[in-house]
């Protein structure tokens, strides 16, 4: 656990890391393998508070720093993975509100929001676009002193359970640059919003993902986030940075819950008169799966600081995104690896893992684009400090 933690987001990570062992683990195999949505779990996390963690006072119970916001979510994706995630969209949401709203849009949301009474989710990927966020074609005309939204979005987590969804789309389809016409419209459930059909996954269970349709949905001038047009990539960007910290964290999250199988299982296996970590090849694994969580972690929680910080944090956040998500990946194929034929075996849970370990590399920005993003802004302004 971090050293810069204060005594009361210490305990909060303890009460969260308990909650996950005692009501998560046991349950979340069966849960996931049917494909469940996580009813009573998402009720226990809103009473502990989980939904409220980036919501200051007076509209939440106080902001927790982002590095204790990182461990929640670690602690949560080391149980299933699909919890943190149905957390992880709502954050941002709330983060955008938080930082860009307008005062009757803080206090008509956030309050509702910190208790998880309601949820949110932001809507960003067109199902031609993928990363491309400027080449959208979701639009906002002015009709009068409305906007009238057309266009598809895609792979959006709990949309239908969400009453609240950040959508990101063009109000001037012409503006040069085009980022310049592109904003934020806080949309709620109404007349001409469909969610057209649930997503099928390879792992990523419980929670939905699912396709929406916008057709001639009428929403007021008001529904844009902090008021003027033309502000949303940016508004987004910033968004996106705790987003990716979150994702980053989800993975360790996941590495987390392998390794610790793995290291379990290696010292109670047996082969040949003795544990299989006393053999060089399982062992070798078991050192480079260490490092590497150590290693993913560092990272993490130097993003999560540069954040707290203030400054442009993108760089640190793509890094963390980046490596804690390929460490991820191996992570748990090592460790299906060492659990050999029990590894791949539904009755373990190293499985699901491995299922669900991929979702990070692609999700919040492929982690080519993420790569492209780290090259050119090394390229303009060199390596983080330290």
């Amino acid at each position: 656990m971090p050293t810069d933690l204060s005594d009361e987001e210490r305990e909060l990570v303890r009460t969260v890391r308990d909650f996950v062992d005692r009501d998560v683990r046991p349950v979340a195999r069966d849960l996931e393998h049917a494909d469940t949505y996580p009813e009573g779990l998402i009720e226990r996390m809103k009473e502990l508070g989980v939904f409220g963690l980036v919501i200051d006072e007076p509209y939440g119970f106080g902001r927790v720093s982002t590095p204790c916001y990182a461990q929640v979510t670690e602690e949560l994706a080391r149980g299933w993975m699909s919890l943190a995630g149905a957390m992880g969209g709502h954050t941002v949401v709330a983060e955008l509100i938080a930082g860009y709203g307008t005062q009757e849009q803080k206090e008509g949301y956030l309050p509702h929001m910190a208790t998880g009474e309601l949820r949110a989710t932001m809507a960003l990927t067109e199902p031609g676009g993928g990363s491309d966020l400027q080449a959208m074609r979701t639009v906002a005309r002015r009709d009068g002193d409305d906007y009238v939204v057309d266009g598809v979005k895609t792979w959006i987590t709990n949309a239908r359970r969400s009453g609240l969804i950040a959508l990101l789309c063009k109000t001037d389809p012409d503006a040069t640059p085009r980022h310049s016409g592109i904003s934020v419209l806080l949309v709620e459930k109404v007349d001409g919003l469909t969610v057209s059909r649930d997503l099928p996954k390879l792992g990523y269970k419980g929670v939905e993902s699912c396709e929406l349709v916008l057709q001639g949905v009428r929403l007021p001038s008001t529904a844009v986030l902090g008021g003027v047009e033309g502000r949303g990539f940016a508004q987004m960007m910033r968004g996106l940075e705790v987003g990716r910290i979150q994702v980053a964290a989800r993975a360790t999250g996941v590495a987390r819950a392998a390794f610790d199988d793995a290291l379990r299982y290696a010292q109670e296996r047996e082969t040949f008169g003795k544990p299989i970590w006393k053999h060089q090849s399982v062992g070798n694994l078991l050192a480079d799966m260490g490092t590497q969580l150590t290693a993913a972690r560092q990272l993490l929680m130097h993003a999560a600081r540069r954040f707290d910080s203030g400054s442009r944090s993108d760089l640190e956040a793509g890094m963390a995104k980046l490596f804690c998500s390929e460490m991820a990946m191996q992570v748990a194929l090592s460790a299906l690896r060492i659990h050999g034929g029990y590894g791949y075996s539904t009755e373990f849970d190293v499985e699901r893992y491995f299922r669900d370990a991929p979702l990070m590399i692609v999700g919040e920005g492929t982690n080519e684009i993420q790569r492209d993003v780290i090259a050119r802004r090394l390229v303009d302004a060199g390596l983080p400090d330290a």
